[in-house]
């Protein structure tokens, strides 16, 4: 497939490390020619320097036949005007866009081929909102992802030392829950990846990803950690467009919401817009303002600020004086996999969110969701098994016989209405929503053929 990325931000840069080892031809597109002379040398890519938007720039970058443009500059209209002109002038078949600003989002009849065509549109703070409300609802988790229409869903957590699975065979999962159907996809162990059985055992400190119907997680919780019910007392600290988009969907689950803004101006306006959440105006790093706001009863601190530095600091900060769990959004990879075992509980990382979300309108085959894990070290993906027995390598086929790619698991199956945890002798059905869990990201390209229909049996 022939992709230009425009815009060498960090999901532009994290989007052509991904599909340049998938088998495609990338260009990627930005005015710093010094941060593309540096991508260039490490990825197996094209680079451009010039300006998104103009026809002679989308030109040089071989717009002409070009399979998808992924617009995802740091602006929103040049990403309009980039894929306006790319249908315009080239006809280009896909074009997705990042789009920030709730202006032109609440407004979706704008993006139209009888106005600006864009085809699949990608919102970061929307993205990562949703993720930060997971996280909320399930207290000690370090990742919830949805499947199926949110029938299904994947959680990962740290087994700790008090859970009843500690020492125990991954099989005893069936005997202490045996009206709940649950499958183990992955346990990371200091960082190593164990494809699990049913005779793995079970260590403190294992982060264990498993995949239940939404509404057996919290029992399937229980045995790996401690289970508390979602907290409401919510602290945010910056009035950003995550900011201010968390504390209205909190504020609509009736939750108690403070929100500190150092900004005067910004914590006027936001105020203004908000009914119920509490907005300060000063600096979450101060330790007189978070005392004086009880910080101790605080179910949840969540830093949202542009700042890593800042959010990781009052991120340690409140949870030493005392809230009950401290999130943190970091941008920068290098902060992420350093936020293991430390006072932050979860770091968020942005463009693991958004890559993940992207990756499902760009990959190969009948693919329904993608989602990026453990710092986009793995993959959760959700595709369509079509054809029959004779025109698939799936369907029909018990999964034990299914040939799938090392590391990789099948988790789960949505039949019609019907969630269906797989098993060894779980066969395939045409139009299965297949779920699996992809250690090893390499491995993606054989998980998309082992799918794909041979069309000479159709």
């Amino acid at each position: 497939m022939k992709i230009i990325i425009l815009g060498a931000g960090q999901v532009g840069t994290s989007m052509g490390e991904i599909l340049s080892r998938e088998d495609n031809d990338v260009t990627l597109v930005d005015i710093d020619s010094e941060k593309l002379a540096g991508l260039q040398d490490r990825l197996d890519i094209r680079t451009v320097t010039g300006a998104a938007s103009h026809p002679s720039v989308l030109e040089r970058a071989g717009v002409e036949d070009a399979d998808l443009i992924l617009a995802v500059t740091d602006q929103d209209e040049v990403n309009m005007a980039s894929c306006q002109i790319a249908h315009s002038l080239f006809n280009t078949p896909k074009k997705i866009a990042r789009i920030r600003s709730s202006e032109y989002l609440s407004h979706p009849g704008i993006f139209t081929d009888n106005a600006i065509p864009i085809d699949v549109i990608i919102s970061p703070e929307h993205i990562v909102t949703q993720h930060i409300l997971h996280l909320i609802d399930y207290p000690g988790a370090l990742q919830v992802v949805n499947f199926a229409d949110d029938r299904i869903r994947l959680v990962g957590v740290r087994a700790n030392a008090d859970s009843p699975l500690i020492g125990r065979a991954l099989k005893a999962l069936r005997e202490d829950l045996p009206n709940i159907d649950s499958r183990v996809a992955a346990i990371y162990r200091q960082d190593r990846a164990i494809v699990p059985d049913g005779d793995t055992l079970i260590e403190a400190g294992d982060e264990v990803f498993f995949l239940a119907a939404r509404e057996d997680i919290q029992a399937v919780m229980s045995e790996l950690c401690a289970v508390e019910k979602p907290g409401r007392r919510i602290m945010l600290t910056g009035a950003g467009n995550i900011g201010l988009r968390l504390a209205e969907s909190l504020e609509q689950a009736h939750c108690h919401v403070k929100l500190v803004e150092r900004d005067m101006a910004r914590a006027k306006s936001v105020a203004a817009q908000l009914e119920h959440t509490v907005v300060l105006h000063g600096d979450a790093a101060d330790e007189d303002l978070m005392r004086q706001e009880n910080i101790e009863n605080v179910d949840v601190f969540c830093s949202l600020t542009n700042d890593d530095e800042a959010n990781i600091l009052s991120a340690m900060l409140a949870k030493r004086l005392g809230a009950h769990r401290s999130m943190a959004l970091v941008n920068r990879s290098a902060y992420v996999d350093l936020m293991s075992n430390t006072l932050v509980d979860v770091a968020i990382s942005p463009k693991v969110a958004t890559v993940g979300t992207l990756l499902t309108h760009v990959r190969r085959g009948d693919m329904v969701a993608v989602h990026s894990l453990r710092r986009g070290a793995a993959e959760a993906i959700e595709l369509i098994a079509h054809g029959d027995a004779n025109s698939s390598k799936v369907v029909g086929k018990a999964v034990r016989d299914i040939g799938l790619p090392q590391g990789t698991s099948l988790g789960a199956i949505l039949r019609g209405e019907d969630v269906v945890i797989a098993h060894g002798e779980t066969i395939i059905e045409s139009e299965d929503h297949v779920i699996l869990f992809v250690v090893d990201k390499g491995r993606i390209r054989e998980v998309e053929q082992l799918f794909q229909v041979d069309v000479t049996f159709i």
